[in-house]
């Protein structure tokens, strides 16, 4: 049961990185290869202040956020002045997160590439679900106002929305920042689930892996990428058994998602009750019609 309770645990946490990640590439449009470096950045400044300094728990997640949120405007500045294409910018990310993993991995407060260990843990699953709750309430409010609105423009045609007044770079780096912001609550929770962080746990294949989450939960949907973190979360675990098959299957999985729903799992919807009960009526005329 503590196993289990542990990979739902897991679960919510990368579904609060995967929700970030969501807003700047699924309702802005923006590609990133780097949102990993983020929760590193949440993770380890969460940490240091529980652990050296005696912060409490709360307020060392928010200022490992706004850490992360900072850092995430001083390379946004730059790269998304310089107007740099979807995939110019996501390599340029990608870079940025691999400087952070090796300034973290010679930082002498840091501990290096031995990590930091001895963290107290705060997080529970009971913490995990409440913070997902929350920052799922806010990206949604996020979405739902001005600012989220001009993303899904930008997103759609960058030039129209520009013709319409819409300040392109204000809005990629409030979307930026906001993603960052997430995925920084994100590595403060993780840090203090684990009890134990180490560089290498924020590299491009976490980053990758959000990325995962975020197209094969569907780019215009909020809930779409949380569901698609937990099944990548939850299916592996189920498989450990199967040993090295395990990847296999799990690469077999995000190709028939691809294949049989290429706009994601969910799509552009949200998982509601309303949107299972329209979904159990459309499976009770297929029946019929069959």
């Amino acid at each position: 049961m503590g196993y289990a309770l542990g990979v739902l645990t897991l679960s919510c946490i990368q579904g609060i990185a995967a929700l970030g990640l969501a807003i700047f590439t699924g309702f802005t449009g923006q590609f990133s290869l780097g949102h990993a470096a983020f929760m590193g950045i949440g993770a380890y400044t969460a940490a240091l202040l529980t652990y050296f300094a005696g912060v409490p728990f709360v307020i060392a997640v928010v200022a490992g956020a706004l850490a992360a949120t900072v850092i995430s405007l001083v390379i946004g500045v730059p790269t998304l002045k310089a107007k740099l294409r979807s995939d110019y910018f996501a390599i340029a990310i990608m870079g940025f997160g691999e400087a952070v993993r090796v300034i973290l991995e010679n930082l002498q407060i840091t501990q290096g590439a031995r990590g930091l260990p001895g963290i107290t843990r705060y997080t529970n699953l009971p913490v995990a679900l409440l913070a997902l709750a929350i920052m799922a309430w806010l990206a949604r409010n996020f979405i739902l106002s001005k600012y989220g609105w001009r993303a899904i423009a930008v997103r759609e045609d960058p030039v129209a929305a520009e013709m319409m007044g819409i300040d392109l770079f204000r809005t990629k780096l409030l979307s930026l920042g906001a993603s960052a912001f997430f995925s920084g609550v994100a590595g403060g929770l993780l840090a203090h689930y684990l009890m134990f962080i180490q560089p290498v746990m924020f590299t491009n294949v976490q980053s990758t892996q959000l990325i995962a989450a975020v197209v094969a939960g569907g780019i215009g949907s909020l809930t779409g990428p949380v569901l698609a973190a937990a099944i990548f979360i939850i299916i592996p675990e189920l498989l450990r058994v199967a040993n090295m098959w395990r990847l296999v299957i799990y690469g077999l999985m995000l190709i028939l998602i691809m294949v049989f729903r290429p706009a994601g799992l969910m799509g552009y919807h949200e998982l509601s009750l309303e949107w299972l009960r329209g979904l159990g009526r459309r499976n009770r005329r297929l029946t019929t019609n069959a």
